[in-house]
């Protein structure tokens, strides 16, 4: 009687691929170096604890001044007496009184009292009789146009806000977001474990490169091992060599579980032909369970699939509940390399990459076109990075990414750049574009949202996959909507009158936090609410105009001009800071927090976790709305269901409810 196993019912290409799918090949989690961590991926978010840049900054080269004693210097230039310069890396020696000014590098720390900087090409050096006789200094500049409180500076935090999500899971860390955790001072990382994959290539003729080779007994080398180990790695998986085996029993019975018991997936080559030296399905059927055996596919159909036991002293591998071993996952690879290599690549390669959390590749160029216009310096070629969101239609959207040359995160909300010619001076909405890819790895997100920064949105980003949030505040999050680029806004407070411009748009549900003023611990002030801020001689850390924040505290500074039967603007100016504020919702308390301001506008939530102390002042409902034409995108869908219960998102959160 023969021995020979037979391909019968060969399985679909889908069903293949979904019995690979079901393999579990995750290996879990690790830390590691932050020097070692290139190509690995996240598996926790990490969060900034410092603020990027730590200071105020200078942008540009120039004069640092108070923003109001330039006023007026656009129809008759002022001049200003200079009493210091100050330096890029050193501590500043000067401090600004009214109607001084300071030589300031770009990079430089503003000194104390100085709220902007005049760039150097709207000045002129006044030396000599032109010099004010009653200055105590003998430099004067001739200011040329007025500047706004915060021009050409970047404030502390403006790149990156301590507290703000920095990176979420299953980021790939490329050379770019390895800049950005330099830039937080991260030293080691939270990342997926990449799984071992065991390769064993089989059969008797075998002979590894470099060996010697004996053609007339039909030897050959082994070519099999060396690529699918490279393709192992490529795919982001941790590639295990073995000694090829020979076409008997027992000697594959010994690697194969040895390779179990060490490994998270074992891929054999070779030997999986119906013929009567096939031993590896005998080996697999008596030392785990066979799941697969041939798959309808050309080239490919001798293909394995199952699970084999490891051998009980192994650091691999899930233990059973009676303290055994349920082994590895078993993929059998036909012997012909080009056969072997197109299984891997279509079966197999997006198991490992799943597990490791990497994307599917993609080809390092993708057309599209413009969801927003550009203006771009005619005469200056330009490589405008960009990030791409993907229509419903399947349709790629292209849209500008740049928050300034002197920002990280720049780069790691990027996916690519357009190379826009010299002579083009502007990208039309809808204008078609080539994007060159900075890795051939790189995909739109699943999810593009815009709008308000929010604790509890950075939860839930958490529980999605592959998401990317673009925190340019409700205002930014509404008109984005309106021109369609986004799936979602996210957005706090009220905004009825934006509200109108995306009147069609589907509100999926949201939450309420309640807002105020945050104090230090045990408010050593006294701090009762809005009132003291605009009677009392109390520094105060707003948010951006951009901001839901900002919206209802002008709101609620609006009711109390009223009360007071006072212009609303007489309450805004006698608040000192009003109107020099920061970007990401942990920045005010921070500043609380480290004694540079008395009182800043805030969340509950942020000020208990940073132990301050709060002052409410109302509740603000937070929404995220869709886009109506992106409803039917799987990764809106998922933003959906996260909606319909949020006990796990706002658990611990103080001041927030589900609406």
């Amino acid at each position: 009687m023969s021995d020979r196993k037979e391909f019968r019912d060969l399985a679909d290409p889908e069903r293949a691929r979904e019995t690979v799918a079901s393999l579990d090949l995750s290996a879990g989690s690790e830390r590691v170096p932050l020097e070692a961590a290139r190509e690995r991926v996240l598996a926790e978010r990490v969060d900034a604890d410092l603020d990027v840049p730590g200071f105020d900054r200078a942008a540009m080269d120039g004069y640092a001044v108070r923003a109001p004693d330039t006023y007026g210097a656009d129809d008759s230039p002022v001049t200003l007496p200079v009493v210091g310069s100050v330096h890029a890396g050193e501590t500043p020696d000067v401090s600004l009184d009214a109607g001084e000014a300071a030589e300031i590098s770009t990079g430089a720390v503003m000194p104390e009292g100085a709220d902007a900087v005049v760039i150097v090409e709207r000045t002129e050096e006044v030396t000599g009789n032109e010099v004010d006789d009653d200055s105590q200094s003998d430099r004067a500049v001739r200011v040329e146009r007025a500047v706004t409180p915060g021009e050409n500076v970047m404030l502390a935090g403006a790149d990156v806000a301590a507290g703000e999500r920095a990176l979420g899971p299953g980021t790939r860390l490329t050379p770019r977001e390895i800049g950005l955790l330099s830039a937080l001072g991260v030293d080691e990382v939270p990342v997926r474990t990449k799984p071992r994959v065991a390769i064993v290539s089989t059969g008797d003729e075998l002979v590894r490169p470099g060996g010697d080779l004996d053609s007339g007994a039909g030897q050959i080398y082994d070519v099999n091992t060396y690529a699918v180990a490279s393709a192992v790695e490529e795919a982001g998986g941790d590639p295990v060599v073995y000694p090829h085996v020979g076409d008997d029993m027992e000697a594959m019975e010994t690697t194969l579980v040895e390779a179990a018991g060490d490994c998270d997936l074992v891929l054999t080559s070779g030997s999986t032909s119906a013929s009567a030296v096939d031993v590896v399905y005998r080996v697999v059927e008596e030392r785990g369970e066979l799941l697969l055996h041939g798959v309808a596919i050309k080239p490919g159909k001798p293909m394995l699939v199952g699970r084999i036991d490891g051998d009980g002293d192994a650091t691999g591998g899930d233990a059973d509940s009676e303290g055994g071993e349920l082994g590895a996952a078993y993929v059998g690879l036909p012997g012909y390399p080009v056969s072997a290599l197109t299984i891997f690549r279509t079966f197999v390669a997006p198991a490992i990459r799943s597990a490791a959390g990497l994307p599917e590749p993609q080809t390092a160029r993708v057309d599209g076109r413009m969801a927003a216009a550009e203006r771009s310096e005619e005469g200056r070629r330009r490589l405008l990075a960009v990030g791409l969101v993907e229509a419903e239609s399947g349709e790629t959207l292209v849209y500008p990414v740049d928050k300034g040359s002197g920002a990280t995160t720049t780069l790691t909300a990027a996916d690519g750049v357009v190379d826009v010619p010299a002579d083009t001076n502007a990208l039309a909405a809808g204008d078609p574009v080539t994007v060159d890819l900075f890795s051939p790895e790189v995909r739109p997100p699943t999810l593009l949202g815009v709008g308000e920064d929010d604790p509890a949105l950075s939860r839930l980003l958490d529980r999605l996959d592959r998401p990317r949030y673009l925190a340019r505040g409700s205002r930014g999050g509404l008109r984005q909507l309106r021109d369609g680029l986004p799936d979602v806004a996210v957005v706090a407070g009220p905004f009825d009158a934006e509200r109108e411009a995306v009147a069609d748009a589907v509100d999926l549900g949201g939450w309420t936090r309640e807002w105020g003023l945050v104090v230090p611990d045990g408010n050593p002030e006294g701090v009762e609410g809005l009132g003291d801020l605009v009677d009392r001689d109390l520094s105060f850390v707003n948010r951006g105009t951009e901001s839901g924040l900002r919206t209802s505290l002008s709101n609620a500074l609006a009711e109390l001009a009223e009360e007071r039967g006072v212009d609303r603007r007489d309450v805004t100016d006698s608040i000192s800071g009003f109107e020099l504020a920061a970007r990401a919702f942990e920045s005010p308390a921070r500043s609380v927090a480290a004694g540079d301001a008395d009182v800043g506008l805030g969340l509950r939530a942020t000020a208990s976790k940073l132990g301050l102390g709060f002052v409410p002042v109302g509740t603000q409902s937070v929404r995220v709305l869709a886009n109506p034409e992106r409803m039917d995108k799987a990764s809106v869908r998922a933003v959906d269901d996260r909606l319909g219960d949020l006990a796990d998102v706002l658990g611990g959160l103080d001041g927030f409810e589900s609406e």
